[in-house]
């Protein structure tokens, strides 16, 4: 995909890697460009600063009359949606012990808010004959993220529902990416260290975060090549490979990490 006089959404717009692939969008030539976040005020501020052919809306993904009435203005006014990007996510820090309301925020927001997007987006899509799905995974839907079990789980949900739709609708025109950086800087990642997450301390440990802005020109070149898998961080495809052929020795290795992070704290 060509973003030149495209109209794109982003939901978790008002920061991080949604506001990059904004400014990246309009720099690109697209037409409008919606960012869509339950911050509103943060997500018109980050609009006012990209200019006229950006647009900030209040949005909560897990609403989904909301996700259904974002779509219908957009196409009222800018008359059709050619990417959408659910690109709003949570992190909890948390294990299996995690409330259950941690899991149900994680599975709204990471999951269905996906659901809700390729419901509101699709009917229309199909009836052009094209459109663009972009789906913000995380490397964790492939790998793990350690220390948070309820992210790792609805990644993965995350991951296989953007595939489910990839082979399901590319014939109807419809393409569809997963987006999966491992380490980027945002706050959700700060977050996590302020608080002492044990998956932020690994992904600041490995010495591979991103910035929002790198993550965003790897966005752009993995739609123009209308990649199902976009990887800002190469050697995730390594990682997947070696998770995949040697299930035990990648776990063992991710142990041994743990290990010396958590000596680390005595």
């Amino acid at each position: 995909m060509n973003l030149t006089d495209r109209v794109a959404v982003i939901t978790g717009g008002a920061g991080g890697i949604g506001a990059a692939l904004g400014r990246r969008f309009a720099a690109e030539g697209a037409a409008a460009v919606v960012l869509a976040d339950l911050d509103a005020d943060a997500a018109r501020a980050v609009a006012e600063g990209i200019g006229p052919v950006a647009h900030g809306v209040g949005l909560d993904v897990t609403d989904e009359a909301q996700v259904r009435a974002l779509v219908d203005e957009t196409e009222r006014r800018c008359g059709r949606i050619d990417l959408f990007c659910a690109n709003a996510g949570v992190a909890t820090g948390g294990g299996v012990e995690a409330p259950d309301a941690d899991w149900e925020r994680a599975w709204q927001v990471n999951v269905l808010g996906h659901v809700h997007s390729a419901r509101a987006v699709l009917p229309a899509m199909l009836r052009r004959g094209q459109g663009y799905l972009l789906f913000t995974c995380s490397a964790a839907g492939l790998l793990t993220a350690v220390g948070d079990a309820p992210y790792t789980a609805t990644k993965h949900a995350a991951v296989g529902l953007a595939e489910w739709l990839a082979i399901t609708y590319r014939d109807d025109g419809v393409r569809v990416s997963a987006l999966c950086p491992q380490g980027v800087d945002t706050p959700m990642l700060a977050g996590g260290l302020a608080e002492g997450h044990l998956g932020a301390r690994v992904i600041a440990a490995s010495g591979a975060v991103l910035t929002p802005d790198q993550v965003a020109d790897a966005t752009i070149a993995g739609l123009a090549e209308e990649r199902f898998l976009i990887l800002p961080h190469p050697e995730v495809a390594g990682y997947a490979r070696r998770r995949a052929e040697d299930p035990d020795g990648w776990q063992a290795g991710l142990r041994k990490l743990v290990r010396k992070l958590r000596a680390a704290d005595q």
